[in-house]
């Protein structure tokens, strides 16, 4: 069963990801300046090289969390469902992450450059790995 529903998330995600009419890996607008960052709660699109240089998308998810500032996060990519927990530091999202259902029981930190559109870009790494992944995140809502 368990086989069955990694089959049908990756081909779901193979499908979605095929839908974004997004350019891979430029932002679109200009960082967002620090005393006005925008609500990031909201779908997106996202494309990413982890760290071993392997390309991947999916779809982010993000909502607030409980304090201001802080927001709770869901990847949906190609192998696995990861979550977070970010905090918003002058024009910056912080996020540690973990592997919640996939190949691999990973854990990582994030720390994305926001733009005044909402898009997030910046650098993923996995705990343990010296290696540095990229992504970017395009709101698709």
């Amino acid at each position: 069963m368990r086989q069955y529903t990694r089959l049908l998330l990756f081909l779901m995600l193979l499908v979605l990801s095929a839908c974004s009419t997004r350019e891979r890996g430029r932002p679109t607008a200009p960082d967002a300046d620090p005393g006005a960052i925008p609500d990031l709660s909201g779908k997106y699109v996202v494309n990413g090289v982890d760290p071993l240089g392997t390309e991947y998308g999916g779809h982010l998810t993000i909502r607030p969390g409980e304090t201001e500032g802080e927001y709770l996060l869901q990847w949906i990519v190609v192998g696995s469902i990861q979550e977070g927990r970010g905090y918003v530091e002058g024009n910056q999202l912080i996020v540690e992450w973990y592997t919640v259902e996939g190949m691999v029981d990973t854990q990582g930190r994030g720390a994305y450059t926001i733009t005044q559109a909402r898009e997030l870009y910046g650098t993923r790494t996995v705990d343990g790995d010296p290696r540095v992944g990229e992504e970017i995140a395009f709101p698709n809502d």
